[in-house]
């Protein structure tokens, strides 16, 4: 199977791509490194070339690359190049991981993160539409698109009341690929992530929970950041099961119409549950108290029955085990 990634070098894309290579798949990448590190791929045979070079690339070197060789596109989603090979038939699969995930900056910034989180995924599915195979789209959105949800644990179906550009960003995607299957025959799927932690998320990223936030500060002995009275709760996924959730989308014999799927464990916990966890195993730990953050939901627990349904999903790493993974990436 060959694959491409968008936003392979960041936090999920990074973890997906090393088990794709070690699934066998033949993977591209392509990332403007706005939140990726080369890093990230370590273990793994890569090929490292910038966006304008993709054709020489093609021409002079392309016929000899292994298949266990990552070919990373240092480029944005919308590079013409990468748009070309996507419409020669070139990916059976291609999971769309690329997004300015930063909620307050779209706050801040919805014009211009719309172009990057909306248009230039629409732009990219014209080339997907294009292609003589269609290879299956699968999109990671956001539990962002509920807002503070009604109904807890959370199903699809819920009323969608997004509380920040990002969801509602998210959620235009969403219905655009169910429109798109109607027009076009698009064949894909949205999945709705809780909170995803682990490996290889920095706790400066924008997709930094509490708990890579917390990471980073043990790490540099600093204080950490805890906002609000700590109630709030948060349906914690480790990135182990959003990778397994991506496969299983892909592998499906059967084609999707569009629909959204929740990737979750359909429990929660709190953030002051979660610093319990990091006292006890670290001790006394300096706190930054802070208001909450705006744009943030109060609680997120998401239903995961029709992923189960769907994809025969079932998370397997438990929080105690998905920190002990986490701690021992950070070297603790």
């Amino acid at each position: 199977m060959r694959a491409l990634v968008t936003g392979g070098c960041g936090f999920i894309g990074s973890n997906l791509t090393h088990k794709l290579v070690n699934m066998g798949w033949t993977v591209d990448i392509v990332d403007d490194m706005s939140n990726g590190s080369i890093q990230f791929l370590d273990d793994l045979s890569i090929k490292v070339i910038p966006g304008f070079m993709l054709l020489q690339y093609e021409e002079a070197y392309e016929s000899d690359r292994s298949p266990k060789t990552v070919l990373v596109i240092q480029d944005d989603i919308e590079s013409k190049d990468v748009f070309r090979r996507i419409e020669a038939g070139k990916y059976d699969r291609i999971f769309h991981l690329a997004a300015n995930p930063r909620v307050v900056y779209t706050v801040e910034n919805p014009a211009k993160t719309t172009d990057i989180n909306v248009t230039r995924t629409i732009r990219m599915l014209e080339s997907v539409n294009r292609a003589p195979n269609k290879p299956r789209f699968i999109f990671s959105s956001t539990s962002s698109v509920y807002g503070t949800a009604s109904v807890l644990p959370t199903p699809e179906t819920c009323e969608k009341n997004p509380l920040s550009p990002y969801g509602l960003q998210k959620l235009m995607v969403e219905e655009f690929l169910r429109m798109s299957h109607d027009l076009y025959g698009t064949d894909s799927i949205s999945l709705r992530y809780a909170n995803v932690y682990g490996p290889r998320q920095f706790g400066n990223s924008p997709y930094s929970t509490a708990i890579s936030a917390w990471c980073q500060k043990v790490h540099g002995d600093e204080a950490l950041r805890f906002d609000g009275d700590g109630e709030q709760t948060r349906d914690m996924v480790y990135v182990g099961d959003v990778v397994k959730a991506n496969i299983l989308a892909a592998t499906r014999a059967e084609g999707f119409k569009g629909e959204t799927v929740n990737i979750g464990t359909g429990t929660r916990i709190s953030n002051n549950r979660i610093l319990t966890l990091f006292l006890q195993r670290f001790g006394d730990l300096k706190i930054d108290h802070a208001p909450p953050r705006p744009g943030d939901a109060r609680d997120t627990q998401l239903m995961i029955s029709r992923a189960q349904e769907l994809l025969n999903y079932e998370p397997s790493v438990g929080l105690s085990e998905g920190l002990r993974l986490t701690w021992e990436w950070w070297g603790f």
